[in-house]
């Protein structure tokens, strides 16, 4: 195994190996970020102090990746994220959570963020979901030029509401739609996968579909193949949030490839979840041999307790990926998105200089 560490923790990954490049100096695009889960702990901590609320102990003794699969799971990470968003109370505490995940972005490599939000979370703070959303989208554009990494946002539809409330949010989205920092490019739905009828869900999709905004759900995960093949049919995603079940079904994973959607893998999620009990058990040289387009993403830092290069360094370090296949993942992750020509240009030519650099 290339670059294999000497040591190995509960994730399967191991000490740090020494390695020709810095992961963190490689230029990539980040596509999957909710905006609660990457926060940093010390600033939920200060937040819930000033609020006088406690927050769940699972968030200030990280543990997921410690517990066997069967005690992983969905409602211990839902239990955590509800925690978390309840210190989120207020304008200042929003502008900070945007600003401080540009600047952990930037020290990561990324030049590209597509933040994730639900606004009707933070709404009633705030006054309303039309202010909560302008207010992070006011602050992207201040982190993107104050940092250097292109942020746009991703309005999200939750599957626990009803589906009229993803309509609303789809026209909210459509509203603020454009290419620029701090704007709209893509309409999600998240949460429990297992909840809701995917279709019904379809009509707030084609309106977001409408504006031009990337349609980027969240499914194979939790659920099988056969939860992606009703996404795509009912849903038509351009990228696919997780995804990774997919491989369970070749054909489908032909199609997905044919098709051009592209995954937003967030592999060490997916062992926290228990979705896969270690790291080495995550089928990414299956899935990249089919021809698909794979990203990573960190999903939720702040449950999950890795960050983007983690990623990138878990595939290093456990699947043996050489510096060429990991600057690939990275340009992959680029052409996806939905950054401007001109960051996408500059990105493309710093992953070269990268490999270029030994």
């Amino acid at each position: 195994m290339t670059g294999a560490a000497s040591r190995t923790g509960p994730n399967g990954i191991g000490a740090p190996a020494k390695s020709p490049r810095d992961l963190a100096t490689l230029p990539k695009a980040h596509l999957h970020l909710h905006f609660t889960g990457s926060m940093r702990l010390a600033t939920l901590q200060e937040l819930a102090s000033q609020r006088g609320i406690r927050i769940a102990r699972g968030l200030s003794d990280p543990s997921a990746l410690s517990l066997s699969p069967d005690e992983r799971g969905w409602f211990r990470f839902q239990r955590l994220y509800d925690s978390a968003r309840h210190a989120v109370a207020s304008e200042a505490a929003m502008r900070r959570v945007v600003r401080e995940a540009a600047e952990d972005d930037a020290a990561e490599g990324s030049g590209r963020l597509e933040l994730q939000i639900d606004p009707t979370s933070y709404g009633p703070h705030v006054g309303g979901i039309t202010p909560a959303l302008e207010i992070v989208m006011d602050e992207a554009r201040a982190a993107s030029a104050g940092t250097g990494v292109e942020i746009s946002l991703v309005v999200a539809a939750s599957r626990l509401r009803h589906p009229l409330e993803a309509r609303t949010l789809a026209r909210l989205a459509a509203r603020h739609a454009g290419d620029g920092p701090g704007e709209v490019v893509g309409f999600g739905l998240s949460n429990d996968e297992r909840r809701g009828a995917t279709e019904e869900f379809a009509p707030a999709f084609a309106i977001a579909r409408a504006a031009d905004l990337a349609s980027v759900p969240h499914g194979g995960e939790l659920l099988g193949a056969n939860h992606v093949r009703q996404l795509v049919r009912a849903l038509r995603p351009d990228r696919l949030g997780h995804g990774v079940r997919a491989i369970e079904q070749p054909a489908l994973m032909r199609e997905l490839a044919d098709r051009g959607i592209a995954l937003e893998l967030c592999p060490l999620s997916n062992v926290a979840l228990g979705v896969y009990s270690d790291a080495a058990a995550i089928p990414i040289r299956a899935i990249l041999a089919t021809g698909a387009q794979v990203t990573l993403s960190a999903d939720d830092p702040l449950i999950f307790g890795s960050r983007l290069v983690d990623q990138y360094r878990m595939l290093r370090e456990v699947h043996g990926f050489a510096d060429q296949e990991l600057a690939a993942l990275a340009e992959t992750s680029v052409l996806a998105s939905r950054a401007t020509e001109s960051t996408k240009r500059r990105l493309a030519d710093g992953i070269r200089r990268w490999l270029s650099n030994p």
